[in-house]
């Protein structure tokens, strides 16, 4: 995933453009960079955050990036913004998203003898290509639109030139961007967080497809939000931070929502209720309210030197970064029968891991709720999860044991409460080794979040998008 941040101002925007950026740290960890305009034109500065955290490595560099506008990601993927000069000026751009039609626009590129600075992986640079698509227009604002229709997956884009910014959500608003205001500036941001101690308030969230330019002193809309929307429902559940709102829905307030719905029927005796940290937290506490149980804390996150789990890019050393990083409280935990929620079950390996470790400790039972259906499908539409296999999905393994390979009808193990579905189920919980295993039904999940099922994208959960 990733997460980006755009400001224009009367004055100097430098500080509210890098500590908007760095609100994003929890969406990227590849790659931190900032682009501003000034009186001498453009200036960027790109850096490797892998091994060290957005703020540490860009603090130093602000002195030289003054400017009254100015855009900042942080990302998972390719390295931006790029500063590009075109027939219709110079301008700098980052990108939000996944490209799935990257290969097909890539030759069309070539075929029309275009040619590009950086390559990785066999591809071109993602953001590189969204630059010349929108080169390809006549208008900025004609360009952009011409990339939203050319782009399959998604791509929310901010472009920033000589008169300002434009903010683009993607066609599909599977990702969000929302405008907010303070006297003498106006900001665009993927993540609602961002605003509040930087004195911003919310001025419009972006529709799908919407393209909106602003500068220091208001915004005009350059295109209407289109009709359909599939906003991706793991925002709520997992990658959105508590404190964002996405859709104008608070990411906490339908977590708490989600482990409502989890307690509800459920009559596991139990002596504790608690959250896998960080994002299980708010499921947990919505869970323990529900049900009337004392919400607790055993299991504790260390963060001073340990980063987050899957930084690391190889899968060894992230499973350790998450097995180092929780530490479990004996005196909370011996002889407890405890349940906890989660957001989600990926690969399976650092709960099951986990999981040990409260065994080891002394507890009694444990029990798991996960706020969300099993994952069995790829994310074809964001870039989420660093799963580069089907078969890492641990719901997918487990249905490939089942049936056997070139087993096509997954769909019958999305439906809660089938025959396959608690087949599919029973078989994690003894992979795990937990005393019991429920995971959220999906109309229970829809529900939390608020918006109709036809406006959220769960194709994670079933295999289905509409679009």
């Amino acid at each position: 995933m990733g997460g980006f941040f755009g400001c224009a101002s009367v004055t100097d925007c430098t500080h509210d453009v890098f500590y908007g950026t760095d609100y994003h740290s929890h969406l990227g960890t590849k790659r931190g960079g900032i682009a501003v305009r000034n009186k001498n034109g453009f200036r960027k500065k790109i850096k490797n955050i892998e091994n060290s955290y957005f703020r540490t490595k860009l603090e130093p560099e602000l002195q030289d990036l003054q400017g009254d506008k100015g855009i900042g990601v942080v990302s998972d993927t390719d390295a931006q913004p790029l500063i590009i000069g075109s027939h219709l000026g110079m301008f700098a751009i980052t990108t939000v998203g996944k490209i799935t039609n990257l290969p097909e626009l890539s030759k069309k590129a070539f075929e029309k003898r275009l040619n590009f600075s950086k390559a990785g992986e066999n591809q071109v640079n993602p953001t590189e290509l969204v630059a010349t698509l929108i080169s390809e227009g006549d208008t900025f604002e004609q360009g952009i639109a011409l990339a939203q229709n050319a782009i399959q997956g998604s791509c929310s884009i901010m472009l920033l030139t000589e008169k300002g910014i434009y903010a683009a959500r993607d066609r599909l608003g599977r990702t969000p961007i929302v405008l907010g205001k303070k006297p003498g500036a106006h900001a665009a941001t993927f993540d609602t967080s961002a605003f509040f101690n930087l004195g911003y308030k919310i001025e419009k969230y972006l529709g799908p497809g919407e393209i909106v330019f602003f500068d220091a002193h208001g915004y005009e809309q350059v295109k209407k939000p289109g009709k359909d929307m599939q906003v991706c429902s793991f925002l709520w559940v997992y990658y959105g931070y508590p404190a964002s709102s996405y859709e104008n829905i608070n990411v906490e307030e339908v977590r708490y929502r989600c482990g409502c719905a989890l307690a509800k029927g459920d009559n596991v005796s139990v002596d504790a209720v608690s959250g896998i940290p960080d994002s299980g937290i708010g499921h947990a506490l919505g869970y323990a309210r529900e049900r009337n149980v004392p919400y607790s804390r055993p299991i504790v996150k260390y963060t001073p030197t340990w980063p987050r789990s899957f930084m690391p890019q190889n899968q060894e050393t992230r499973d350790l970064v998450a097995r180092m990083k929780l530490i479990p409280i004996r005196e909370l935990i011996a002889d407890k029968r405890l349940l906890f929620c989660d957001d989600s079950i990926v690969r399976g390996t650092q709960l099951k891991d986990n999981i040990q470790i409260l065994f080891d400790a002394g507890a009694r039972e444990i029990h798991m709720r996960i706020a969300c259906p099993t994952l069995i499908f790829p994310c074809e539409f964001l870039n989420f999860s660093s799963s580069r296999s089907t078969l890492a999905l641990i719901g997918r393994k487990v249905i490939h044991e089942i049936e056997g390979p070139g087993f096509k009808d997954i769909g019958r193990y999305a439906v809660s409460g089938s025959d396959e579905n608690q087949a599919m189920v029973e078989r994690i919980r003894k992979r795990l080794n937990v005393t019991s295993l429920k995971y959220q039904a999906l109309d229970d999940l829809i529900a939390a979040i608020g918006l109709p099922r036809e406006q959220v994208c769960t194709h994670c959960f079933d295999g289905t998008s509409y679009f």
